[in-house]
């Protein structure tokens, strides 16, 4: 660490013209639901931190903010409390895994060197409400850095708008009225008449956004609605406005944002100022966020210019990716890894089932920022598409470099590194290729960090490399406009698929040496590492079922449901769909006036097993839904299932296992799970 990389300072970065207002418990409870669990080393979890920094330092870079406050709930309680005590009063407490990171985003905020407000009495809402009015008395333009409805009563048009930072998507007047059909200013009214559940805000029954709005509309405000209820026309909702006027009136009370907090006028103060170097580096160190240091040193550097000197080692490294569409660019590639002896490998196809699939393509990397991506089977794109490119659509066939491509993915003194890379060994199987001399960072991840995150490549990059990768969704798309890869252009595809080999690299490279500090080394060498091959060998062979047997089962089954399905109907005097808990309910509490019924959320009746053992120890009805009930699981989850998923040919049905699926390191296994059929 660099002594002098960042002097503290009370340097102003620009005049005051533009305050962000930060709702910091917003950012709190998104960061913590939107990331995985993460810990640190001494088992406290983090992931709530980690995404917290990320998300103000996103904003601080991408807004070019120059003066910035965070704002925070002193408590759960405040005066909205002592005026209605059952407001918030049905929220459950934060999770356990949240509860020692409020703290800890304390201090990343004082770290950050950003001033943090808080007030006994008030929340959030309300401070930021207070520092709003100061801001426009002083003619400066105020951003409220959150999704919250409840502020977005504050918007003017002028002086005020809202950024929803998980969207990045500005919030102005134009919204507001989309969203609910009134402006800003007649927002109160109209949550006043809603209510909010989540709050605990009663509301008028029956007022939804929409008629509330309308009402609104109408009316102007909500004082002037209920004076003139007598004059509505829909007699339900007349009537309820009249009973519930007092709590329509309570819930404006609850809602209204408070603008007087008796809080610091100096806004000056909130200037972005320089953070401490040790203080900061020391508390990203402890958390395990070294990655982040190297981006916000950036950051700061943007903002404070020459006062931030960003040392060489952080420099990014840019990636270079090669689309290879010509046999010699694809030679000079394989040089270039025999010099080397490794090469990150990974491959690209139609399907997650290896045995289904059809090869698509590959990417290779040989050092970060450095790989290439080499088409073998896409689709052209249609004439119009073809037309409308500069370049001719041009691919190598596995003909063509099939010969090459063996000899190196063969050869076992070139180590092939892939993340999840049994995968890849079966699809290539099936193509007569045997890959050998693998590494897997996913196991590298799982022996040392099995219970600490997700081991998926994207959760690995970014809580190592603190790296978004380019999610998949975005290259093939999602629902009835979902492609498969086949399909996608060729210049898209490498940008993906070469960035997959790219981090798999930077991943090994990182992941590796702990091995040997967290004395996981003879686990990964001796166990997980060789059980690749064998599990490789188990899944591509796989096991073999009598599928004569589970017919004749099937059929037993079916004829045994049928059975049953008639008893049942004679008792219950009538048909109804057994599959159906509302019919079934209906059946057992009201037409038959059986005991116990009770209602669900739904308001049908609970029809669970838990339900039906108590009823079956005096009635046969319950006892023969039970028996249905397990048939039709064996027949559907497992015969039917098994006879489904085996080859037709061979008799056998091909799971896969899954290396990383349980803490304990025990095995567990998809399409089918065989772990769970009954013997």
């Amino acid at each position: 660490m660099s002594q002098n990389t960042i002097q503290k300072s009370n340097h102003v970065a620009k005049k005051l013209t533009h305050l962000y207002l930060i709702d910091g418990s917003g950012f709190i409870f998104r960061a913590f639901h939107a990331l995985p669990p993460l810990t640190r080393k001494d088992g406290t979890v983090v992931n709530a931190v980690y995404g917290y920094i990320k998300m103000i330092t996103k904003l601080i870079r991408e807004c070019n903010a120059s003066h910035v406050a965070v704002i925070f709930d002193k408590d759960r309680k405040s005066f909205r409390s002592h005026i209605y005590p059952e407001y918030k009063a049905h929220r459950p407490p934060p999770p356990d895994e949240l509860i020692p990171q409020f703290a800890l985003i304390r201090e990343a905020t004082q770290a950050l060197n950003l001033p943090m407000i808080d007030k006994d009495g008030y929340e959030a809402d309300d401070i930021i409400a207070t520092y709003v009015q100061i801001a426009k008395k002083n003619n400066v333009k105020v951003t409220v850095v959150s999704s919250d409805k409840d502020l977005m009563q504050l918007i003017d048009g002028h002086y005020v708008d809202m950024l929803d930072p998980l969207k990045n998507k500005l919030i102005d007047i134009t919204h507001v009225e989309e969203k609910f059909g009134v402006p800003p200013e007649s927002l109160l009214d109209v949550l006043s008449l809603m209510g909010d559940a989540s709050d605990n805000v009663p509301g008028v029954p029956g007022i939804g956004a929409k008629t509330a709005a309308l009402l609104i509309q109408e009316f102007g405000s909500l004082e002037n609605l209920l004076k003139n209820a007598d004059s509505i026309k829909q007699p339900k909702r007349r009537q309820s406005l009249i009973d519930y006027a007092d709590q329509a009136k309570l819930s404006k009370q609850l809602i209204s944002l408070a603008e007087d907090v008796d809080i610091d006028h100096d806004l000056e103060k909130f200037a972005l100022q320089i953070p401490d170097t040790d203080e900061l580096e020391a508390f990203l160190k402890e958390q395990g966020f070294q990655s982040i240091w190297k981006q916000l040193q950036t950051v700061l550097h943007e903002i404070f210019g020459d006062q931030v000197d960003i040392s060489e080692s952080n420099e990014q490294v840019k990636a270079e990716y090669e689309l290879i569409t010509d046999k010699e660019k694809f030679l000079k590639w394989v040089e270039k890894i025999r010099e080397q002896g490794y090469v990150a490998f990974d491959t690209e196809t139609t399907s997650l089932q290896a045995k289904k699939a059809k090869w698509v393509g590959f990417s290779l990397a040989v050092s970060a920022g450095q790989a290439c991506y080499v088409p073998i089977a896409h689709q052209p794109p249609h004439l119009e598409e073809l037309m409308q490119s500069q370049n001719k659509f041009h691919q190598l066939s596995l003909d063509d470099i099939r010969d090459e491509l063996v000899a190196l993915l063969e050869d076992p003194a070139i180590l092939k590194i892939g993340h999840n890379i049994k995968y890849d060994q079966l699809l290539l199987h099936q193509y007569g290729i045997y890959l050998r001399c693998v590494e897997d960072t996913m196991l590298l991840s799982y022996v040392q960090h099995a219970g600490r995150h997700g081991h998926s490549l994207d959760s690995l990059a970014l809580t190592y490399l603190d790296h978004e990768m380019i999610p998949y969704k975005d290259i093939v798309g999602t629902g009835k406009s979902e492609i498969t890869f086949d399909m996608v252009p060729l210049e898209k595809a490498c940008q993906y698929a070469a960035e997959d080999a790219d981090y798999t690299l930077r991943l090994w490279q990182h992941l590796k040496p702990g091995l040997i500090s967290s004395q996981t080394n003879n686990l990964y060498e001796t166990i997980e590492r060789p059980l690749i091959e064998a599990l490789v060998y188990t899944e591509n062979n796989g096991i073999k079922i009598d599928r004569t047997k589970l017919h004749e089962l099937d059929k037993t089954f079916l004829d045994k449901k049928h059975l049953i399905e008639t008893e049942i109907y004679n008792l219950a005097g009538c048909e109804f769909n057994l599959a159906s808990p509302k019919q079934l309910g209906e059946v057992l509490f009201e037409k038959l006036s059986y005991p116990g019924g009770k209602k669900g959320k739904s308001g049908a009746y609970v029809t669970n097993v838990k339900t039906l053992e108590k009823l079956a120890t005096e009635y046969h009805l319950p006892k023969l839904i039970l028996e249905w009930r397990q048939l039709t699981k064996l027949k559907n989850t497992y015969i039917d299932a098994l006879i489904r998923l085996s080859d037709p040919q061979t008799h056998r049905v091909h799971t896969s296992f899954v290396m990383t699926g349980a803490l304990t390191g025990r095995l567990s296994s998809t399409d089918p799970n065989i772990q769970n059929i009954p013997v």
